[in-house]
């Protein structure tokens, strides 16, 4: 399923628009040889907040892209609940950031690639790592995502 709305500003605003803008943070994190995910928060069809992984730049384990993300929304906001708000993220949201968004109370999580190893969802049996009122839409540019990890680990396997 699509998310489709329509904004008087740019025209129709898809699930892929947003996911390609995430895109465009991992590539930068890629750029600074991050693993390459990227973020994007949105509300009412605009942009708030952006992130990309940051952990090896600033040597912190928890600067993950949607936890950078969550930071400048809120910062943006005024306040740390963004249920109004959608994460779209290139990598199935980790516990941590899972935790993180359950804590926002966000709207909404759409991401692009599955995360076999450590996707919060492996963990999530009860169902109670997301909160309850949050929808969540995986495989948006699936291929697309996923093909950005994999160059980047093959990279560093060379």
């Amino acid at each position: 399923m699509t998310y489709i709305s329509f904004d008087e500003g740019s025209g129709l605003v898809t699930d892929e628009y947003f996911m390609n803008e995430a895109l465009k943070e991992a590539q930068k994190a890629f750029e600074l040889d991050e693993v390459p995910i990227g973020a994007v928060i949105v509300y009412k069809n605009r942009i708030i907040a952006r992130g990309h992984n940051l952990s090896e730049t600033l040597n912190d384990t928890t600067a993950h892209a949607e936890m950078q993300a969550f930071t400048s929304a809120t910062n943006h906001v005024g306040g740390k609940y963004l249920q109004q708000c959608t994460l779209y993220v290139t990598l199935e949201p980790c516990v941590m950031c899972a935790g993180a968004a359950f804590w926002t109370q966000i709207g909404r999580i759409v991401y692009g690639a599955k995360d076999e190893k450590r996707g919060y969802s492996k963990f999530d049996n009860d169902k109670s790592i997301i909160h309850p009122k949050t929808t969540v839409l995986a495989g948006i540019l699936e291929e697309r995502c996923a093909s950005f990890i994999k160059r980047f680990f093959q990279k560093k396997r060379n």
